[in-house]
């Protein structure tokens, strides 16, 4: 089940203890706080982010309202609706480290490092996404309500 991570060497990347950044939020999940950043979060890139398969790798698993991108993944939840689920906290604690919410996802962490199997060389001690990509992925996607 987790070879959508192992296929494209980004399982484990990441080391950021999620539960440890902010209290919990609705439903028991944990939120994260905002990551220092030099500019405000931009959700025009943060789209662009999710869209682009070699940037953020979101469409290889999910689906979404994006008409423009083919071959959109179904191994895991749609994120239309994704600011109407989770709040914005709850989103970036998400990105930042999915295993801390759920253990056995098969969602990479994408602002932790070390850890993890056969990581690839290009992704190897750094994270997926930076600070401030990570920020702008927040805000696109606490836009997407039902």
């Amino acid at each position: 089940m987790r070879w959508c991570a192992r296929a494209f060497g980004l399982a484990g990347l990441l080391a950021v203890p999620v539960a440890a950044q902010a209290p919990m939020g609705k439903a028991g999940v944990p939120e994260a706080a905002p990551l220092p950043v030099s500019r405000p979060a931009d959700p025009a890139n943060g789209r662009k982010i999710v869209v682009e398969r070699r940037r953020g790798f979101c469409l290889l698993c999910h689906s979404g309202p994006f008409p423009e991108a083919r071959f959109q993944g179904d191994l895991a939840p749609s994120l239309a609706g994704t600011g109407t689920r989770w709040t914005e906290g709850q989103i970036r604690a998400r990105l930042i480290d999915s295993t801390a919410i759920n253990a056995e996802t098969i969602m990479p962490p994408y602002f932790r490092t070390g850890g993890g199997n056969r990581i690839g060389p290009a992704f190897s001690g750094k994270p997926i996404l930076n600070a401030e990509e990570i920020e702008d992925v927040t805000a696109f996607l606490t836009t997407l309500r039902d």
